[in-house]
């Protein structure tokens, strides 16, 4: 058929899973421009949206920009859309039989996508919280911006392939302005991927997508989303941390993470292991987890039980035996609080050894565990869970690009779940707290239609460079995988409407990038709905990248000589008309960077000037990543552009 650009084979992807925009320097009192942010139209492909949301009221808002084409059901259990929530969509092709929880309609029975949506366009929703924690006003990034929800994701299948491309299809006819989907998975081919084909497709259209980078971090080379026309995002944490008080029986006080709502109802509780209150010997190695049907209910009633962490749900299991509570110890998860159904708190082994001591040293343990707290941190930092780089499908490419709030993140959620949906759990809630790279991706995607209605006319490849070069710039002695953690910095919304210069690109910039990496002609054809293209007409020059990207990326050859890297960029100037920009460089030791010119003149707005870097670095040893950078700086801005050289043999 005509219409049909490449056939792959299906797959079935996961979901990546208030005070985070003002940490990020969008305040309540940020400049807006009210009339064109009216106008932007985010979709997000999710598990789908609670329409009746606080978060989704269109109080203020006239009716959808007239460039609108989209639809809204009717759907089962689906209240409707209104001027806010303009569109919803459910895709499921497979036609197989959906999970008993699942509701073939847009409605969200998850509360991903509910999370996600709030979060990157919510209304204003003053007096939010959950249990007293996070106290404030609600609101995504954009609030005047409309929202259009694809539901694409589904309990009994994840989030498949077939579905993820219908929702393109219809995204871009629908005239969505910004696409955010927390959504990954690790497909190293961009033409074979359907995030990459589908995100391609919409930046031809003049939309951008931003994606989450996965949660498979601290382990390097785990970012997914990689293509080079989306916008990959790491997770970061804000000030704050969700922690519970543990005081023992002997008066000392330990530190929990965590979501605990519940007040002690009196002072002390018998502590016990949960490996001493096994069924049977046989148990034994079960019950140390807390594990189900391995523990004896006589022994567990009116107690706290110390297990190890295993899989989440050992409150559930503990409440389920008449239990008072549990502590759990881990070497994971312990920078994002997880929810629980009763008394819990999560500690590390360090914390865990001075409890087990204190059981062993006296015949009656006890503990209670105080209802959590908000604690201030120092801040940003990348959170363990967040997927790194180096970028398995380009090594010329750095991934992920920028980082944004990604823990612990309070925003709507849906009536149709209980908080931790455990068995058991009683709790719902209108809000909660979520943490992942999915919830670090509406956060960028609310910033890039933030941009987007100052600047209505710039391409995706221009709102991405904005956002790259402005980043705050992040630490690697805090995260010592540095910008394979966390790209070229913290988000910085407001600095990215004015960012002096910017690295523009079109689609054929992208193809000569897929020419340079050696994609086959014909499957880069498919990409532009033609049979094939002739590379030999596109690559650049031997030795040079092929793209106008605002980061620079140098492997290491081998571990003997030299690698001599030549960069050639192109900027625009989007700042005053007459500028001069002077190159500042930060090479690290053993890597020289030379720029040609270090001067670049401006006389009007949109002048475009090209530059050169080279780059010449020694061999590292068994060091990773070595980072440098090139600053272009006027009196009114700074444009950085992160230069990043590593060993791919690096253990």
């Amino acid at each position: 058929m005509d219409e049909v650009l490449s056939v792959f084979p299906n797959q079935y992807r996961k979901l990546h899973t208030t005070r985070s925009w003002e940490f990020i320097g969008l305040k309540p009192d940020s400049k807006r421009n009210l009339k064109l942010e009216s106008d932007i139209i985010v979709g997000l492909f999710d598990t789908g949206i609670t329409p009746e949301s606080e978060s989704f009221n269109d109080e203020g808002l006239g009716p959808p920009p007239a460039k609108w084409k989209g639809s809204c059901g009717p759907f089962a259990n689906f209240s409707g859309c209104n001027n806010k929530l303009i569109g919803a969509k459910y895709f499921k092709l497979d036609q197989e039989q959906p999970d008993p929880s699942d509701i073939l309609s847009a409605i969200d029975v998850d509360g991903h996508g509910t999370h996600t949506s709030s979060t990157l366009a919510g209304s204003l929703v003053p007096n939010t919280n959950l249990y007293g924690l996070a106290q404030g006003t609600a609101r995504g990034g954009v609030p005047s911006a409309r929202v259009a929800m694809y539901k694409v994701c589904w309990a009994s299948s994840g989030c498949s392939d077939m579905d993820i491309l219908a929702a393109f299809d219809a995204a871009i006819s629908d005239g969505v302005d910004i696409i955010s989907i927390s959504i990954g998975g690790l497909t190293a081919n961009y033409t074979s991927d359907s995030i990459a084909v589908g995100a391609f497709h919409a930046m031809r259209k003049g939309i951008l997508t931003v994606a989450s980078a996965g949660n498979d971090g601290p382990r390097r080379g785990s970012v997914g989303n990689h293509a080079p026309w989306i916008l990959t995002v790491a997770a970061s944490g804000i000030d704050r941390l969700l922690r519970s008080k543990v005081v023992l029986g002997n008066g000392k006080t330990l530190s929990g993470i965590g979501v605990s709502g519940f007040e002690p109802k009196q002072n002390l509780y018998p502590l016990t292991r949960g490996v001493d209150v096994a069924k049977s010997s046989d148990t034994k190695d079960e019950s140390r987890y807390c594990l189900e049907n391995s523990m004896d209910p006589k022994k567990v009633k009116g107690k706290l039980v110390y297990c190890k962490l295993s899989t989440p749900g050992a409150d559930s299991v503990i409440k389920g035996l008449g239990g008072i509570g549990t502590l759990i110890e881990s070497e994971v998860f312990l920078d994002a609080a997880q929810i629980y159904m009763a008394p819990a708190t999560m500690v590390n082994t360090t914390t865990g050894k001075r409890i087990k001591d204190y059981m062993h040293s006296t015949k009656n343990p006890s503990a209670v565990i105080h209802k959590s707290e908000e604690v201030r941190i120092p801040a940003p930092f990348v959170a363990s869970f967040s997927s790194r780089g180096p970028n398995s499908a380009s090594q010329d490419l750095l991934k992920p690009e920028i980082a944004a709030p990604g823990i612990d993140i309070i925003a709507a959620y849906t009536p149709l779940r209980t908080l931790t949906g455990l068995k058991g759990d009683t709790q719902y809630s209108k809000f909660t707290f979520m943490s992942g790279t999915s919830m670090a991706c509406p956060h960028v995607g609310g910033a890039a239609a933030y941009v987007k209605s100052f600047r209505p006319n710039w391409s995706p490849a221009a709102i991405k460079s904005a956002l790259m070069t402005t980043a705050t710039p992040m630490s690697s002695k805090v995260d010592k995988d540095a910008e394979f953690a966390y790209g070229t910095g913290q988000l910085n919304p407001t600095r990215a409407v004015n960012p002096g210069l910017i690295y523009n690109m079109d689609d054929i910039s992208y193809i000569q990038f897929l020419c340079h990496e050696g994609y086959d002609e014909s499957s880069i054809g498919s990409l532009l709905n033609q049979k094939s293209i002739n590379c030999s007409k596109l690559l650049p020059a031997k030795g040079v990248d092929g793209i106008n990207y605002p980061t620079m990326q140098l492997p290491l050859k081998t571990n003997q000589e030299p690698t001599l890297g030549v960069f050639r960029r192109t900027v625009t100037n989007v700042g005053p008309p007459e500028s001069v920009y002077n190159a500042t460089i930060r090479a690290p030791k053993g890597v020289e960077i030379v720029v040609k010119p270090m001067i670049l003149s401006f006389s009007k707005t949109s002048h475009r000037r090209s530059f050169k870097v080279v780059v010449k670095a020694k061999p590292m040893g068994n060091k990773l990543i070595l980072s440098g950078s090139v600053t272009w700086r006027s009196s009114r801005h700074s444009v950085r552009s992160p230069i990043v050289v590593y060993n791919p043999r690096a253990n």
